[in-house]
């Protein structure tokens, strides 16, 4: 079974966005700092919803400089939760899907559409690493 979780966009103000948002009637759900990873996620939904909308803030640099963001950057990826995420990628890799970030950790996966949109899969829970998965490297870019 297939869930839909969320859709994620970089922001450059989060407290703009999260605004803009709340007059749409989204609220915060939760939200997580990596200060090795030099961002803030951000999660809204509508009250009695599970649908997400993830603000994803990059920190500037150390020497102050933004991101900017031009030619739909700003936006990416949809989410969607698999009961099996090793066997949703094999299937995607038996039609020819090429898997742009395997499953190494049993946790999660990145393809893309046809037109270059990511789709992140979540896997429900977490299964151990197996191979063949574990050992494969990145493809391009998700």
């Amino acid at each position: 079974m297939t869930k839909f979780l969320h859709t994620m966009i970089r922001v450059t103000d989060p407290d703009a966005t999260i605004a803009l948002f709340g007059l749409l009637g989204l609220r915060e759900t939760r939200r997580f700092s990596s200060e090795q990873g030099r961002f803030t996620l951000i999660y809204l939904a509508c009250p009695g919803q599970d649908y997400e909308v993830e603000l994803t803030y990059n920190w500037p640099a150390e020497d102050g400089s933004a991101e900017t963001y031009t030619g739909g950057r700003n936006f990416g990826h949809l989410a969607f939760q698999v009961d099996d995420i090793y066997a949703t990628c094999q299937t995607l890799a038996d039609a020819g899907v090429t898997i742009n970030r395997p499953p190494r950790d049993g946790h999660m996966a990145f393809v893309k559409t046809p037109d270059g949109i990511s789709i992140e899969l979540l896997q429900n829970g977490r299964l151990e690493p197996a191979e063949p998965w574990a050992s494969m490297p990145n493809t391009g870019s998700w």
